[in-house]
Formats: C-alpha cells, sequence, structure tokens
C-alpha cells in the first residue's frame, strides 16, 4: 500500500511515530513532511498529499498538524477525500468500516506517545464495510458535488440492524 504522508511544523516531534508505524505496517511513504520546527503553512503541506491521492499515486494519505484540525479541515475541501480527525483506535476503525476514509489526520501535540503508531495501524488494518453505508457515502457524495440531496423518509429511519455512523 503505497501512503502519502504530510506534516507541518507542529507535528515534527511526533513525525518519527507515524512514519515508524507505517513502515511496520508495509507501507511505502511519499513523504511531503517536514523535520524541523521551523514554521510551515499546514494548508501547503495537506494540499500535496491529497493531491498525490486524488492523482491515483497513493493510496491512502496520512496527515499531521498541533491539533489534526487544520489539516482535517483543509483535505475535506477537495474532492473524493474523506479525511477523519482520530485520536484513539476506534474513531480510526469506525472511519474506515463505515466512512470509508481515504485520509487520516493526527495531533502532533497533546497526544501520548504510541497512540498515533496505534492508530495508524488500525486505520491501515481495517477495510470498509461497505453494506449499508454506502447508500450515505452516496449522499455525501451528491452533496460535494452540488447535486440536490433529498431524505426520504425510509433513509431518515433507522432499521434494527442499524446502528449509526
Amino acid at each position: 500500500m503505497r501512503i502519502a504522508f504530510a506534516n507541518d511544523h507542529a507535528a515534527a516531534a511526533v513525525r518519527t511515530e507515524i512514519l515508524g508505524a507505517l513502515a511496520r505496517h508495509g507501507a511505502e511513504v511519499v513523504d511531503f513532511g517536514v523535520d524541523s520546527e521551523d514554521p510551515v503553512d499546514y494548508p501547503d503541506m495537506a494540499e500535496k498529499a491529497v493531491r498525490a491521492l486524488q492523482r491515483g499515486e497513493v493510496d491512502r494519505a496520512v496527515l499531521a498538524c498541533g491539533t489534526g484540525l487544520g489539516m482535517s479541515i483543509t483535505a475535506n475541501k477537495f474532492k473524493g477525500i474523506r479525511c477523519a480527525l482520530c485520536t484513539d483506535e476506534y474513531a480510526a476503525r469506525m472511519a474506515r468500516a463505515h466512512n470509508d476514509a481515504n485520509v487520516l489526520a493526527l495531533r502532533g501535540r497533546e497526544i501520548e506517545s504510541g497512540r498515533n503508531a496505534a492508530v495508524v495501524g488500525v486505520f491501515l488494518d481495517t477495510e470498509y464495510q461497505a453494506g449499508r453505508h454506502q447508500r450515505r457515502l452516496d449522499k455525501v457524495s451528491r452533496i460535494e458535488r452540488n447535486e440536490n440531496h433529498t431524505t426520504a423518509p425510509q433513509d431518515a429511519q433507522r432499521g434494527p440492524d442499524d446502528s449509526g455512523d
């Protein structure tokens, strides 16, 4: 699996941990990040990795900034990108299994050592479950394309096997 990675200066301290986790999972990394705390702008860094994903040069992307928020917000501005900010394994599992997230955003600050590595592992190991989740992603795609989005009454109700996301 080819993974685009990008980080800004605020995530330079966790860069080695994240790259190590990617390597342990056999990922071939296309690295757009920085290893310095000299300031760079997170939108510029996110764009490099996300564009590689859009062009099909990589299978997924992993982004990191101080909170993960800036990278996540930026990535989700690009067509076809479903970026999830995950700070624990459960969120990473659900982001992949239910939302088919193709980009993972991580925190570079105020996160316990080893947490990002664990989250990366789950993100890479979890497959999309499709099924009932696909109709929701289809709706997200219609919204992204600015098509009319209407919720049919049956779509607004939960079935007995439907636990949400």
